[in-house]
Parts: C-alpha cells; structure tokens; sequence
C-alpha cells in the first residue's frame, strides 16, 4: 500500500511511453537528469507515493510533483529541458547527445581520452562547441583523480575507533597520530638558483643532485596540534623503538598514551610488541590499510612539504635534518590542532554512497 497522500491527478504511462521511459533510465551516464525524471514518473505510475519515490531517488517532494505534473499535462516532451531566452540555438540536441555520450562511452583510436580536438573531428562541431557542451555537462577528460577503497576486514570497527579518539579524547590521556616520512631526499640543484625578480618567478634548473636521504618520525598531538619530531638515516624498528622511548620521555608518567599507527611492518615486530608490553600505559589504534587519510599526521607531513621541502635546496643531509628540525621548533612555537567534524557515521555513509555510485551500470 503506497505511503503518502494520494494525488489529486491519476497518473498513467502507456506501453510505448514506458519502453522510451526505460530507455531513458538506462543512459544514466551521458543524460543523468533525464534518467531521474524518468525513474520518477516510472516509480509513480508503480503506485508510489511522492514521499516514498522522493526518498528512494534522493529528491524533494516538489521535484517529485514537478515532473509528476509535467508528464500529465505534456508527455514525454515535459520530461525534455525547456528552451531559454536568448539567440536560437545552432547546435541541436542530437548534436549535443552525441558529444555527450560519445565522451563517456567511446575512446578516441589513438588516446586514452578525448580532447576538443579529437571530439570536434569525431561528432562533426567546432571545438568551441564541444568545449561547451562539456562546461556545460561538467565534463573534463583531461583531469583524472586517484582512489583506494580499503580492503580491511574491521575497517567500520577500526573507523569507529580512532574517529571516537578524535571527537571524544579519554581523560588524563594523549592522543598522538605517529608516523614516518620516509626517504626524504637532500636535494640540490645543478647550477646556481636564479632568485624572485620583478615580473619575474624564481628559476631553478630541472635537474638536481641527490644528497642522500633520511627519514622523519613524528607524532601529532591532536590536542594541542604540537609535534614530536626525529630524524633517523635508517628507517627499521630499532629506529621506531628510540623514538617510542622519546615519546615516552615526553608525556608526562600519569597520561596513557593513544598511538594512532597505519600497518607498516615497523610498528608491528616483535621488537615493537615486547616494548609496549613493557609499557602498559601506551595503546595503539591502527588505521584500516590503505586509509592513511585518517591519520591526522599526514595532513601535518603535507604542510612540512609544501613549507619547507618541496622548494628546498640541501647539499648534504646533516643540512636537510637541520633545516627540518629548525622548521619543527619553529612550527611548535605557535602550534596549531587540526579540527577533525565528521563522525564515523558520515564518514561511512560517503563511503557506501561512492560505491553505490560507481558499482551502477557501466562499472
């Protein structure tokens, strides 16, 4: 029995209506606007209620009577956008449909995406045209971004515990997100840095030497936003455990200690293990694999790239050390805590949202 008040307007799609309504839903990549108004007089010519069809498909309600209203009144037609002011258009939707869909389901024989180019020559229009329609679309086939969807068994438990670290803190406790920045290179360049100029930006050659590297332990407290830092050439568990004695030195005898750690077989050997056994008051959360965005730590590495090691000229590695220790004291001089304000239920709930997203047809 459908939920909602009934509406005043019956609602009824013919056979030949439904198959085009169903065609419409299937292109859910190259026309997603159409596809949802099309699922919606689908669900409504089903018996649903505006409120169940508006909360299955992620709507309001108006939008819902909105297109409900359109098709009694005009069809198949009042589902199609309406035409705006202004000059008569010169490119017609079949024009437009195709770019759009060949955009997203075809690639070009020699790339691996389209360009405006490519695009022009292949659906007949002008390179403005299709630089256009894809604006207008959103589509950008030269950007791509990166993901990694954790694999971890007790990935909802592990999220749930460290974001409860975050947002609820234990009392007479730290909270620390430690980490190593690994293989930091000293690196210098051939010839002599051209410096700031007027009208000009600073110029460097492409070329660099390699120095050698080190390697950076640090624990974020997400208190207070201050850092414990050390330097190491070597990056093992000896390395790990000095600086888990370094820690322990720093944190006053009556705080438990709460590491927050990703599964790098460092912190997990039995070196490692027989330490913390030795000191009870240290409990450590590890992070589900492949999910280092929520270890507060690596938003603080990024920062000491982008200050102070991106751009940075260093002609040995006793003089990268010292430069990274220098900005270390410098920083926790006036320290700053990142604000963490998704819960563990938000954080999930994007999650299920992006692989519902990407696990529809196509994928």
């Amino acid at each position: 029995m459908p939920l909602g008040r009934p509406h005043k307007a019956p609602l009824t799609v013919s056979d030949e209506d439904r198959v085009q309504l169903l065609r419409w839903t299937k292109r859910t990549k190259s026309s997603n606007g159409l596809a949802r108004r099309a699922d919606i007089i689908l669900r409504c010519a089903d018996g649903l209620s505006s409120s169940k069809v508006a909360a299955e498909l992620r709507v309001t309600n108006n939008t819902v009577c909105k297109w409900r209203s359109r098709y009694i009144e005009q069809g198949l037609a009042g589902l199609l956008d309406e035409p705006r002011s202004g000059a008569p258009r010169t490119v017609s939707d079949e024009a437009v449909e195709k770019v759009v869909t060949a955009t997203l389901e075809e690639m070009p024989r020699d790339a691996t995406h389209w360009s405006t180019r490519s695009m022009a020559e292949r659906s007949g229009v002008s390179r403005t045209t299709v630089r256009r329609i894809w604006s207008a679309f959103g589509l950008q086939p030269h950007r791509v971004e990166n993901f990694k969807l954790s694999n971890d068994p007790q990935f909802v438990e592990k999220v749930r515990d460290i974001i409860g670290l975050y947002l609820d803190p234990p009392e007479a406790a730290l909270v620390l997100c430690v980490d190593e920045k690994a293989q930091i290179q000293a690196l210098d360049r051939t010839q002599p840095i051209l410096p700031l100029a007027p009208g000009l930006p600073e110029r460097r050659t492409h070329d660099y030497r390699r120095h050698g590297i080190t390697s950076l332990f640090a624990a974020f407290d997400i208190a207070t936003g201050e850092v414990i830092g050390e330097t190491h050439r070597e990056h093992r568990s000896v390395e790990f455990k000095s600086f888990l004695r370094r820690i322990d030195k720093a944190v006053p005898d009556e705080l438990d200690v709460h590491l927050v750690l990703d599964n790098y077989g460092t912190h997990k050997t039995p070196l490692i293990k027989s330490w913390l056994l030795r000191h009870p008051r240290f409990h450590v959360h590890y992070t589900p694999t492949y999910s280092s965005w929520i270890n507060q730590v690596e938003r603080w590495f990024a920062l000491l790239s982008e200050k102070q090691i991106r751009r940075g000229t260093h002609r040995s590695v006793t003089e990268l050390e010292q430069a990274i220790r220098l900005y270390l004291s410098i920083y926790n001089e006036n320290p700053k805590p990142f604000i963490w304000v998704k819960t563990a239920d938000q954080i999930l709930d994007s999650i299920r949202r992006f692989c519902l997203r990407t696990s529809g047809p196509g994928h």
